[in-house]
């Protein structure tokens, strides 16, 4: 197996036993690094020390990560254009933040009937939305209206 040191310097390779002497005399640990390497590799060093670097570097990856949310707007049959207007200001902020929107129409009582007069509703909103977006998931009929999801589009690099 091939050894490190615990400042980093490569010890070359030698048995387990000389490893874990080696180890010992020093009152370090001897960790698995690598076991699918050929030799494998083992590091010298402190057990603690390296539970708390590898967890701290999950730590900073996760820091990284852009996690979107989905974020919801709901507007009714018989929401007027100028609210109709300030929801889709609403799902544009959310769209420029890369959330995902899921676009609801609730439909209630008799509404449920002039199913084609709500879809052409629902495109009008879909189109009010002034930033550039895609459809996830398009306009599906549910029992209670319409639902969608959209999704901010990615730019297209030549």
């Amino acid at each position: 197996m091939r050894v490190i040191s615990n400042d980093g310097k490569n010890l070359g390779e030698m048995p387990t036993s000389g490893a874990l002497k080696i180890a010992q005399e020093k009152g370090l640990d001897l960790i698995e690094i690598s076991a699918t390497a050929k030799p494998p590799v083992v590091r010298i060093m402190d057990f603690g020390k390296f539970k708390y670097e590898k967890e701290k570097a999950e730590r900073e990856s996760l820091k990284k990560q852009k996690t979107s949310e989905l974020k919801a707007v709901r507007i009714g049959f018989a929401t007027g254009e100028n609210d109709m207007l300030i929801r889709a200001r609403q799902a544009e902020k959310f769209l420029t933040r890369g959330d995902k929107v899921r676009v609801d129409m609730r439909l209630r009582g008799r509404e449920k009937a002039l199913g084609r007069v709500a879809l052409d509703k629902f495109n009008f909103f879909l189109n009010m939305i002034q930033v550039e977006h895609n459809l996830e998931i398009p306009p599906k009929r549910f029992p209670q209206g319409y639902s969608a999801i959209i999704s901010k589009a990615k730019n297209k690099k030549k």
